[in-house]
């Protein structure tokens, strides 16, 4: 069973809480919108802890050091997939002009031969509950029910 660990950063504006988001890259979700959309995450291996793995994911997928502050731990969801994702809530700012996104290579066009780079994720934005909840990926949902839940 394959185990993800992320970061979802937040913040509170005067139109209320707002969560960034990532847009997964690569052809598959480049023309969508609903589903397309994650915590900033990654797989990990047994010998690592979900907490590191969730810090390290971070700064591979924005190319930004996770930032300081208190985590809000958001427990685990199990996706369509099958991925168990396990999920913290840091209250932060993060301007997503400022992420410089990992990559990661496949072939494309399928059984073409040839190897392209994507972005991990090819776009980052803040978005309000209602908005998060229209674009996330469906299980993913849950963490931003617990963080409305456990949020200061």
């Amino acid at each position: 069973m394959k185990r993800s660990a992320g970061l979802l950063l937040f913040h509170h504006t005067d139109d209320g809480l707002e969560v960034l988001l990532g847009h997964m890259g690569g052809p598959f979700f480049a023309r969508r919108d609903a589903g397309a959309w994650s915590i900033p995450k990654g797989e990990y291996e047994p010998d690592e802890s979900a907490w590191a793995a969730a810090r390290r994911e971070f700064e591979e997928e924005l190319g930004l050091p996770p930032p300081d502050g208190e985590a809000l731990a958001l427990g685990e969801v199990r996706q369509t997939n099958g991925k168990i994702v396990t999920a913290w809530a840091i209250e932060a700012d993060l301007d997503p002009a400022t992420i410089a996104p990992g990559t990661f290579r496949m072939e494309w066009p399928p059984r073409s031969g040839q190897l392209q780079e994507f972005p991990e994720l090819d776009r980052v934005a803040w978005f309000g509950l209602d908005r998060a909840r229209a674009v996330i990926v469906k299980a993913q949902a849950a963490f931003l029910d617990r963080l409305v839940e456990h949020s200061p």
